[in-house]
């Protein structure tokens, strides 16, 4: 298969594409997506072969007008009105209840289905031109995710029919995913917005213990980005918990193991080590959005270690240390 670049002046041949039952990757605002027919289950099989995901593991449904969440829920409760108003479009997923319209690829044989509302305007010029579209991140399964069209070449290049190249994701980590299908909200997955604006709008959230830890034996991903491992480089990452002079003292004690620290930017002129900065300490924002292109980065340069500082869990912070943890394999060094 050959994978065709398009720009984003070329959305009918992309749409046409969809229509098909292709597969074509398209920008967000969070990271890029790898979109098929969302209401065709054949096509969105094509996604889990492209990627080599697990049929287990729950897509998220992207729309581009509010009236099309109708076709894909079987209920609308206040809540997730007051969400969609508030944070819509934007980097939220909101988990309700299927209607039975959503094939059972898309929501894993769950009795749900995840919907987003992008605010990118290429996705939703897309989503406006074609239909509903299903599509998690445009990587192969189990690796950093892709926010630039380079790194989806790289990783779908043969594989998938197009990718629309619309530049640098804004957010750099996947969408927060609520879950309203249970008696309480449930965070199931942090992202760009964080449970303490979700608390401002709708009172009570709970985080689900899997944000943090791994999910029980046997239990089953209601969301994506909830398997034990994910976002992970081909080098083995591992997490170093403790203050800035420990974590510089511990890998510089690593001078010639072929290691590297994912590091902050207060942190570059006392390591001995090479480093990739992924932004100010307190800066989430920006830790979130250079985060998984420091994770290609080390492969590219052929580290086989990486230390990361383990971040703090406030705010989007969450969110970085969620993708963090995954990609070390809970792998966490108190220091």
């Amino acid at each position: 298969m050959k994978t065709l670049m398009l720009n984003e002046n070329e959305i009918a041949k992309a749409a046409d594409i969809l229509k098909n039952g292709g597969l074509v990757a398209m920008p967000t605002e969070t990271v890029y997506g790898l979109a098929a027919n969302a209401l065709d289950g054949s096509a969105v099989a094509g996604i889990f072969k492209a990627k080599g995901r697990p049929m287990d593991n729950p897509l998220i449904v992207h729309i581009a007008d509010l009236s099309q969440i109708h076709l894909l829920v079987s209920c609308f409760p206040e809540k997730a009105k007051i969400l969609a108003e508030r944070f819509w479009p934007g980097p939220l997923t909101i988990i309700l209840p299927k209607s039975d319209r959503i094939p059972d690829e898309v929501s894993a044989g769950l009795d749900t289905v995840a919907v987003r509302f992008p605010s990118h305007k290429v996705a939703r010029q897309l989503i406006a031109a074609s239909m509903p579209l299903a599509a998690p991140s445009a990587n192969l399964s189990g690796s950093p995710s892709p926010t630039n069209a380079r790194h989806v070449y790289d990783d779908m290049n043969g594989r998938i029919d197009a990718i629309i190249d619309g530049g640098e994701c804004a957010v750099g980590v996947e969408s927060t995913v609520i879950t309203l299908a249970g008696d309480v909200p449930k965070l199931l997955r942090p992202g760009g917005v964080t449970v303490e604006q979700l608390r401002q709008a709708i009172g009570e959230v709970v985080i689900d213990d899997a944000v943090m830890n791994p999910l029980s034996s046997g239990e089953k991903a209601s969301s994506p980005g909830m398997k034990y491992k994910h976002y992970a480089p081909k080098a083995k990452v591992i997490l170093l918990e403790g203050s800035a002079e420990a974590f510089i003292a511990y890998v510089n004690a690593k001078k010639s193991d072929g290691a590297a620290a994912l590091c902050y930017d207060e942190d570059m002129g006392r390591l001995k080590v090479p480093y990739i900065p992924i932004g100010h300490a307190d800066d989430y924002e920006m830790q979130s959005h250079k985060l998984f292109s420091a994770l290609r980065n080390a492969d590219e340069q052929g580290f086989r270690t990486v230390y990361a500082h383990c971040p703090k869990t406030d705010g989007m912070g969450l969110a970085v240390y969620n993708r963090m943890i995954r990609a070390a394999g809970f792998e966490v060094i108190e220091l």
